[in-house]
């Protein structure tokens, strides 16, 4: 029985107060989730989401209000009191061991013993009851393989079944898919499902506004610490959501291009481009101060396209020019040197060194430019100058960019210090594979107007992402992708949601 038919929700938020520093983060925050039901949250970084949910799971005490839990005050002065109570939070910053094995990651303090009161682990029965809970995520490994060899997919279900160990009875999810990959997200969604049929309570957080429209039964908007909207899932479309989050409509998150001269110089060709595999003779024309598109299925050869296109993986078939010069095969050095950029679908695994400093990430592909001397002894004070001009023309949240450590900015910010990376390279050619992933709607606009900015200062963008309002939005043209080809070209008077969708999924419209 739930809450809609008179009965006790499993979760029950009232009147949640939270300040830091005297500053209110939370400002009487309610909400309920009943058992069998998927809250999905979304708000802006620094809406007050992960303030909130840290409470919950006993990371953070609260300052005022109540918690709920099946009727009974809830009151966790710590992570493993509200693991006992059945409170799983599975963060987006992922708390696996790689040097341990996946046996001991689960049970990792509460290993089973063999003679209770002795230092004795009944390995045999962790591998047992790893079994179990590994089928119960659908996760195909041996309990006894390292962490480290797992995909960022593998890591997150195993996070998952960690928290299935005990007896859950709400399981918090933050930002869940962001390292996914479609197959991974649609096997993650099925045991949501299942976890909802056996009475599971879900908060489900996440930037991914289709995300939350698909799975929520209920949504909660965060807006400033407060509680923006609160509604049942029954008609909700992203719009609402992204009003109720910034207070204006999708439509204005995309700056105003201006008119393009006719002609404009070919930057970037790519000709029968190939390697035999997951990408079949592609070709492509990127002019100085286009934006173009590139839409299609996760797999289909868009993110190979790319590294192929920025020398990280080599091509057999076809050949690449940036300007007059040809670029061989996996050749990053030539690349670089004719000012291609490429920001990376992953920014922590690929782009980021997370214990670093902001400055010395932003700075890490252009020392070479500032060594002078026979010495090669780098100018820090024009270096420093340069990195002080883009913190401020990015608008980068942080502190001292000297020692802030980039792991402690949010997504957006994170984000925004890989695009200073290359910035400050001056990319007549800049490759970006989802560049608005994990962040929220306030950094996305950002982001936005700052690759318009580059293009209308006459660089070529190639800009690959799954949010296909994102590119219509922001594009001049859009190629379409399926099974490693480029299968359809739209203009942007031939933008259509649908037609994009059949393309995608390989249909024609002929």
């Amino acid at each position: 029985m739930n809450a809609a038919d008179g009965g006790i929700p499993r979760l029950k938020v009232e009147g949640l107060a939270k300040s830091f520093f005297n500053v209110p983060v939370l400002q009487g925050v309610s909400f309920e989730v009943n058992a069998g039901e998927l809250l999905g949250v979304v708000g802006e970084n620094g809406s007050g989401k992960s303030t909130t949910m840290n409470i919950l799971a006993g990371v953070l005490p609260k300052d005022g209000g109540r918690i709920l839990l099946d009727g009974r005050s809830f009151e966790p002065a710590n992570r493993r009191e509200a693991d006992a109570a059945g409170i799983s939070f599975t963060q987006q910053e992922l708390s696996i061991f790689p040097n341990l094995s996946v046996a001991e990651n689960l049970f990792l303090g509460r290993f089973a013993r063999l003679v209770k009161g002795l230092p004795l682990v009944a390995r045999r029965r962790m591998r047992e009851e790893t079994r179990e809970l590994l089928r119960a995520v659908e996760l195909d490994v041996d309990p006894d393989t390292l962490a480290e060899s797992l995909s960022t997919g593998e890591r997150q279900l195993l996070e998952i079944a960690r928290g299935l160990a005990s007896d859950i009875r709400v399981l918090i999810l933050d930002e869940p898919t962001t390292s996914l990959t479609e197959r991974e997200a649609n096997r993650l969604f099925g045991i949501i499902a299942r976890l909802k049929e056996h009475g599971v309570a879900i908060v489900y957080v996440s930037h991914v506004l289709g995300e939350i429209l698909r799975l929520a039964d209920r949504v909660l908007v965060m807006r400033d610490g407060r509680v923006a909207l609160s509604e049942r899932n029954m008609g909700l479309t992203s719009r609402q959501l992204v009003f109720a989050m910034v207070g204006r409509s999708i439509e204005t998150l995309f700056p105003t291009r201006s008119p393009r001269a006719a002609a404009p110089a070919q930057i970037l060709e790519a000709s029968r481009v190939g390697d035999q595999g997951s990408v079949r003779e592609i070709s492509l024309t990127l002019s100085a101060g286009e934006i173009v598109g590139v839409s299609g299925l996760m797999g289909s050869g868009r993110s190979k396209l790319a590294r192929i296109l920025f020398g990280l993986d080599p091509h057999r078939d076809g050949y690449i020019r940036v300007g007059t010069r040809a670029l061989g095969a996996g050749d990053l050095g030539a690349r670089l040197a004719a000012g291609v950029a490429f920001v990376t679908e992953d920014r922590r695994r690929d782009s980021l060194l997370m214990d670093a400093t902001v400055a010395q990430n932003m700075a890490l592909a252009s020392l070479p430019m500032f060594a002078r001397g026979p010495c090669r002894v780098i100018d820090e004070r024009k270096l420093a100058d340069k990195l002080a001009g883009l913190v401020d023309r990015l608008s980068v949240r942080c502190g001292d960019i000297n020692s802030t450590k980039v792991r402690t900015l949010s997504g957006g910010n994170q984000q925004k210090t890989v695009l200073a990376r290359w910035l400050l390279r001056n990319p007549t050619v800049l490759l970006l594979d989802e560049p608005t992933r994990g962040i929220d709607v306030g950094a996305k606009e950002e982001i936005y107007r700052l690759l318009t900015d580059l293009a209308e200062r006459g660089s070529a963008l190639l800009v690959i992402s799954s949010e296909l309002e994102e590119l219509t939005g922001l594009c001049d043209r859009i190629l379409v992708i399926h099974r490693g080809r480029i299968v359809r070209e739209f203009s942007r008077d031939q933008f259509d949601r649908a037609a994009i969708l059949r393309a995608a999924f390989g249909q024609s419209d002929v």
